[in-house]
């Protein structure tokens, strides 16, 4: 079990606290594809309500999505993402008090989502697909999520996968913060994610969960996304996403206990108990304070 460093995230509006307690990020999809729960929150009005719903619940960060990054998707036109991300993020200012973040890995949505009141960019291509993206967290002063990706959505999951997935994922990740540090985001604004499902095999997936702790190493807060994944089905030998609750929940505990400070979840109120008690595992005072 990992003695999880303590940072400081600092966004336009606020200062987040990382390390004692786990965040949870809730995932809020408005797209007709995802893999989980593409099409129920493509309506801006149920957008809205889901984001409120999940704030509700124990999220401390909703994530808005405008374009799938399931395996074989194919992406859409910054003009279609913002069609269906800027009602939200509009329709929610002043209604929850947690931050936004947006899931995109153009810069063009990005100064969009950061003039309509989002706080964080959730690249997960970790500035590949598009190095103007740090530029806009610069300037904005937003938080910034670099995510590793091997290859691109549509093919991911069919390339070869990389022999020493640590070192693949370490060596994307530094890459992707010096052109960060390089465009003058601040290192407190920043946040790594290993990529979890995205061009790695099941057994890669859970090598990470594992060992996150040489991960940690690179000097960032750590956010791990397991939620309902395939890796989670094939360890269950079943394909429903819906079913893959219980799973998810071992692996949010898991990275949590290896030094997880941030989960991206679809399941907020079951995962924030979750990571209560793992917190409190973790570190006991918790458990007292929360008495």
């Amino acid at each position: 079990m990992m003695n999880r460093k303590k940072f400081r995230l600092r966004l336009p509006a606020r200062t987040l606290e990382l390390g004692e307690h786990t965040l949870i990020m809730g995932i809020l999809n408005v797209t007709p594809d995802s893999f989980s729960d593409g099409g129920l929150y493509l309506d801006a009005a149920a957008g809205v309500a889901r984001a409120m719903a999940m704030e509700a619940a124990g999220a401390d960060i909703i994530d808005i999505g405008g374009e799938s990054t399931r395996p074989g998707s194919a992406g859409v036109s910054a003009d279609e993402e913002m069609r269906r991300i800027l009602p939200v993020i509009e329709k929610l200012r002043g209604k929850i008090r947690i931050p936004i973040s947006v899931d995109t890995s153009k810069a063009e949505v990005a100064e969009a989502a950061a003039l309509a009141g989002a706080e964080i960019l959730n690249d997960v291509t970790g500035l590949r697909n598009d190095p103007r993206i740090a530029e806009v967290a610069r300037r904005r002063r937003l938080g910034l999520i670099l995510m590793h990706m091997r290859g691109t959505p549509r093919t991911m999951q069919e390339a070869p996968f990389a022999r020493d997935v640590i070192r693949d994922v370490s060596s994307g990740l530094r890459r992707s913060v010096a052109l960060a540090l390089k465009a003058g985001v601040a290192k407190s604004r920043l946040v790594v994610d290993p990529g979890i499902g995205f061009g790695k095999s099941h057994e890669q997936n859970c090598e990470l969960i594992r060992r996150l702790p040489e991960l940690a190493k690179l000097g960032f807060p750590l956010l791990i996304g397991t939620s309902r994944k395939s890796f989670l089905g094939s360890a269950l030998k079943q394909t429903a996403e819906k079913d893959r609750i219980w799973a998810t929940a071992a692996t949010v505990a898991a990275s949590i206990l290896q030094g997880a400070h941030i989960v991206r979840v679809h399941d907020v109120a079951e995962m924030a108990q979750v990571a209560l008690v793992a917190d409190a595992v973790r570190l006991p005072k918790l458990l007292r304070k929360n008495r």
